[in-house]
């Protein structure tokens, strides 16, 4: 799934590609995503112009001149394809945009990705973006904030980190490289972490997010950037999906200590080093 790094990384090749243009068509191929695109969306962003974007958690909203926003989430294999003209038309090209500055095409195996619109000054209001917590770039996470809401609970950090209504966007992916960044294990209970721990989880998120973002995210699986290049910044995973590995910053001896560990947290794979989190 696309998490916050890849999100940022679409909207901004979003801006820089096709801009503040006018939408002049829209092209529903598949109507069932993860919800129903409304029956009346083309009428509500057809004839309007793109006026700003900006990034809610994983989702992309895209503010319209007419009062509308699109809120658009790229669900588990969603991606976003941009052209000049209109392309061929591909299996799982489920949503087309048609602009006066280009072509937007959506395109989603799994189909868990969702489009709809919101009234842009009432976007918080909207379903999908109602208790969503703060926003991990910004300055709204700090460690008195994150430790306030640990307090209040007793389960493993690294499902805290998930929980949107506490930090809304970090993705499994980031969440283990942040704890590692942090020398917290993702297996810490909420309610035993210190304010100090939590000042380096907040670094922790931050720093690995901005590299992330730098590197135009990860590729795993099915994410591609709109150009159809790749990110990179798998390549500067410290533990994800490195089970039994040695972690960069240890020397321990790995048929010793296993090198670092895989634990499922909420249904999620965790990557540790059972050497340097605790």
């Amino acid at each position: 799934m696309p998490e916050l790094p890849e999100v940022e990384t679409i909207k901004e090749a979003l801006k820089k590609s096709i801009g503040y243009s006018t939408i002049n068509d829209v092209i529903i191929n598949q109507n069932k995503l993860r919800a129903a695109i409304p029956d009346d969306f083309k009428e509500k962003v057809c004839g309007a112009r793109i006026i700003s974007y900006q990034r809610i958690a994983k989702y992309i909203v895209t503010n319209l001149s007419n009062g509308y926003s699109i809120v658009w989430h790229m669900g588990m294999s969603g991606r976003v394809k941009i052209s000049d003209t209109m392309p061929p038309i591909e299996k799982h090209d489920h949503v087309i945009f048609v602009t006066d500055n280009g072509v937007i095409v959506y395109h989603d195996p799994r189909r868990f990705g969702l489009i709809t619109y919101a009234k842009t000054d009432e976007i918080f209001d909207c379903p999908w973006l109602k208790n969503i917590g703060v926003d991990p770039v910004t300055r709204q996470l700090c460690a008195e904030y994150l430790y306030k809401k640990f307090q209040n609970k007793k389960i493993p950090v690294k499902i805290a980190l998930l929980d949107q209504r506490i930090v809304a966007g970090i993705g499994n992916i980031y969440a283990s490289e942040a704890l590692f960044w942090a020398k917290v294990s993702p297996l810490r209970k909420t309610n035993e972490v210190s304010l100090e721990e939590c000042a380096r989880i907040v670094e922790g998120v931050q720093r690995v997010l901005k590299k992330a973002i730098e590197a135009g995210g990860s590729t795993l699986r099915d994410y591609h950037k709109p150009d159809g290049s790749e990110g990179y910044f798998q390549f500067q995973h410290c533990v994800y999906n490195k089970t039994g590995q040695r972690c960069p910053e240890c020397h321990c001896d790995i048929h010793k200590t296993g090198g670092i560990q895989k634990v499922i947290l909420g249904g999620r794979s965790s990557f540790y080093c059972p050497v340097l989190q605790k």
